[in-house]
């Protein structure tokens, strides 16, 4: 929220926004297949946190990823009420911010889980059957959070028309 005033970081978030507003929100696109590549963007962030487990080295990646993300997300906060105002605000109490916190705490989950996993994971058949079950437990967690998410679209901003 701080560096908004910055023009290209203002440019860069004004576009963040207007692609989630048109290809989210306002989409004729099917629900469900917003549904589909939601699930697979954060899927993507899941096994980047839990792959960072594998080694101390790599989790310093953790901490990069999660800047970006909660630079974006105060940047995006600051573009839907400073330029969609009304309009904005519903996107963001009614979609935006209950998801992405919802996220948050999935993902979360899973920079504790690799983090408590870097120092003593060795490869191993048991470590491999933790990881892989971290894994589906998480991405059957964010699917979960997905499905409210298309609920919420459809509740908002999308005619029962665009499910399929």
């Amino acid at each position: 929220m701080i560096f908004i005033k910055t023009p290209a970081v203002y440019d860069y978030h004004l576009k963040l926004c207007d692609r989630f507003v048109a290809r989210i929100c306002f989409s004729s696109k099917s629900v469900f297949l917003i549904m589909i590549e939601r699930w697979c963007g954060h899927a993507l962030f899941i096994l980047i946190f839990l792959a960072a487990g594998i080694s101390p080295f790599s989790l310093a990646v953790v901490p990069i990823v999660w800047v970006y993300r909660a630079y974006t997300c105060g940047g995006s906060l600051v573009i839907f009420f400073s330029v969609y105002r009304f309009t904005g605000a519903l996107i963001v109490f009614g979609l935006y911010l209950p998801i992405h916190l919802l996220m948050d705490a999935v993902m979360l989950c899973a920079i504790c889980a690799s983090f408590s996993r870097a120092r003593s994971f060795c490869f191993c058949k048991r470590d491999f059957c933790e990881l892989l079950y971290d894994v589906l437990l998480l991405l059957i967690i964010i699917l979960l959070i997905c499905l409210v998410e298309m609920l919420l679209l459809l509740a908002f901003f999308h005619s029962p028309g665009h499910l399929t």
